[in-house]
């Protein structure tokens, strides 16, 4: 049996091993801890002879060995977007964020007009079934148009419980969330559908006070069994006041009482590092999710580019709705490695900043579950990286990405 071996400083689920060691065959890591511990570090001749037959790929100096990553908030990327009837357009910006070290990707459809996400949702569908993405994000149409953000507020509606059942029904069983927000008529009806359904009513875009919010994810976690999830903290919401507590305080609140998982979009744009950091410390890494909101211009250079049916301009790395300097952000064009780096740069501890971008969001909408670093016994996911945390080889079940593809 030929095996790989990859060397560096492996982030395990008991932390960073600096010399470390994961060993991978038939798409699964056998071993993952310190090199000179490893039973096939110095096979000697009397071995078998398969034993042998080894591939081995050493980090560069400095570099880390981390387990694949999970993005479960991403409409798209080089170029390509996941909210289209496109069928080649999900292969595309799939494989896009692969080779970043996304190895699992969840397909995020914007709102748009009714027939338009449904044709959209079922090419998502698609994909999921050809094994690009791990399922789908619905997120919209049911938004608070005063929060839109870069969502068409043309095409926003109230809660349409007939319109919901044709969403999930274009999905055939792979929509695994909904952004929706909870204070609007209908959106109670909607959100018993979705849990019938074991899709995760997410709460964003939202006005809803604070109450609302937390049993709003107190009750999902009731019918799922697991936490319930808020979408893009801070963002498309109020900002938190200390009379009008809003759905920020509901979603920290909910989320301390372990009713909740709280997203961040940590790319240094749509938060303030230090936001970032704050959310860490009170809530750890197990009930923070990380998610890139890439749309289709991440990865490329700036220009004109489409979330959905909006035009956006990305100047600077930043994408707006419009030309505007303080025109509404339209998602982002970094890759989940970028954020992951841009979180250990504000102090948080790589180690936390891997388990909330690969246990957390996995753990928010019942994906496989990943463990907390690269472990023995589970899929072969991994991302190579240089000592800046910046991408040099993606392995995914145990084979390597290529580079071309």
């Amino acid at each position: 049996m030929t095996k790989t071996w990859v060397r560096g400083r492996v982030v395990t689920s008991d932390g960073v091993v600096d010399d470390g060691l994961a060993v991978v065959a038939d798409g699964i890591i056998e071993y993952a801890g310190a090199t000179d511990a490893a039973a096939w570090a110095n096979p000697d001749e009397g071995q078998d002879r398969r034993a042998r037959e080894t591939e081995a790929v050493v980090a560069p100096a400095g570099g880390f060995v981390l387990p694949g990553l999970v993005d479960i908030h991403n409409h798209g990327g080089g170029g390509a977007s996941f909210t289209t009837a496109d069928h080649r357009s999900p292969e595309r910006a799939a494989k896009h964020h692969l080779r970043q070290g996304t190895t699992s990707t969840v397909a995020g459809v914007v709102t748009d007009r009714p027939e338009s996400m449904v044709a959209a949702v079922a090419n998502a569908a698609d994909a999921v079934e050809k094994g690009l993405v791990a399922g789908l994000h619905v997120e919209g149409p049911f938004l608070a148009s005063s929060r839109c953000g870069a969502q068409d507020p043309r095409r926003l509606r109230l809660p349409d419980i007939g319109l919901a059942r044709e969403l999930l029904a274009a999905g055939r069983g792979h929509v695994r969330v909904m952004t929706l927000a909870p204070e609007l008529c209908g959106a109670e009806q909607v959100t018993r559908l979705l849990l019938e359904h074991r899709v995760v009513p997410a709460v964003g875009h939202t006005e809803a006070e604070a109450g609302l919010v937390r049993r709003t994810l107190a009750a999902t976690r009731e019918a799922l069994g697991r936490p319930g999830l808020v979408t893009h903290l801070f963002n498309g919401m109020p900002p938190l006041h200390h009379r009008a507590p809003g759905p920020v305080a509901g979603a920290l609140g909910a989320a301390a009482a372990g009713d909740a998982m709280v997203e961040l979009v940590a790319d240094g744009v749509h938060l303030h590092d230090e936001t970032v950091r704050t959310v860490f410390d009170l809530l750890g890494p197990d009930r923070v999710v990380l998610v890139t909101d890439a749309m289709a211009a991440a990865g490329m250079p700036d220009g004109r580019y489409f979330l959905g049916p909006q035009e956006v301009t990305v100047a600077g790395g930043v994408a707006r709705v419009g030309d505007a300097a303080d025109a509404p952000l339209a998602g982002g064009t970094a890759h989940l490695l970028d954020v992951v780096r841009r979180c250990v740069g504000a102090g948080v501890a790589l180690e936390a900043a891997v388990v909330a971008s690969t246990r957390s969001p996995a753990a928010a909408l019942g994906l496989d579950q990943p463990s907390r670093g690269v472990s023995g016994g589970s899929r072969a996911d991994l991302v190579v990286t240089d000592e800046d945390l910046r991408p040099v080889r993606v392995m995914r079940g145990g084979s390597w990405v290529d580079e071309s593809s």
